[in-house]
């Protein structure tokens, strides 16, 4: 299968020019592309000439983290922030790391960290609200029961209409009975559909109240 137009091109001017600091940005497609091992390479292959460029540490932080390299990352992304505090990807990159390993403290100081930076990212809300629920116990929120949504219960009404109007054709009229022995009303066969049509819409206004 060929590769990204992008990653051959930056490939041939890095095999060109080996100082050149195009080896950041072909590491980075190759991360994002899930060639992480060729991420790696191509990182410390560039640092070697380029041991300042932080944007390439944190692609190599990152792609080590994927490749289950925990303690590795760990290195390149801390010393990433001892140079550059405010660094969003290493901080993520920092949370992960602990979260995976199981330290909730530690992690959720990161990820409120990152937070702070990226405000109102769903992902890091997210995050924090599920680590902080774990931390002091709280049980996981309760999914809502199967009530109907406005469209589902409007989809049970229409249903209902379509029974109450498919084939009108009179049966053939049974025998009389006679007087004293009179049967009773047959029932209403609408009524089952009816009273789905009001269940659905109970439960409509019951999420709605919620």
């Amino acid at each position: 299968m060929p590769e990204h137009p992008r990653i051959e091109e930056l490939r041939r001017r890095v095999q060109t020019d080996p100082a050149s600091i195009a080896f950041a940005q072909l590491a980075e497609e190759y991360r994002r592309s899930g060639n992480y091992e060729e991420a790696v390479a191509t990182c410390r292959a560039g640092l070697e000439i380029h041991p300042g460029y932080l944007s390439a540490r944190v692609t190599l932080g990152r792609s080590l983290i994927e490749l289950k390299e925990l303690d590795a990352a760990e290195t390149e992304l801390s010393h990433v922030l001892q140079h550059a505090s405010e660094n969003l990807s290493a901080i993520r990159g920092m949370a992960e790391i602990h979260h995976k390993r199981g330290n909730l403290v530690d992690a959720l100081a990161f990820y409120q960290g990152a937070l702070a930076l990226a405000k109102h990212d769903p992902d890091l809300e997210q995050a924090v609200a599920e680590i902080s629920r774990t931390l002091s116990g709280e049980p996981a929120p309760i999914a809502e029961d199967g009530g109907l949504t406005f469209e589902e219960a409007a989809d049970e009404f229409l249903s209902a209409l379509n029974e109450l109007s498919v084939d009108k054709t009179p049966l053939p009229a049974a025998p009389a009975a006679p007087p004293a022995q009179a049967s009773k009303p047959a029932p209403n066969p609408s009524l089952p559909v009816l009273e789905r049509f009001l269940d659905a819409i109970h439960s409509y206004r019951r999420r709605k109240a919620v």
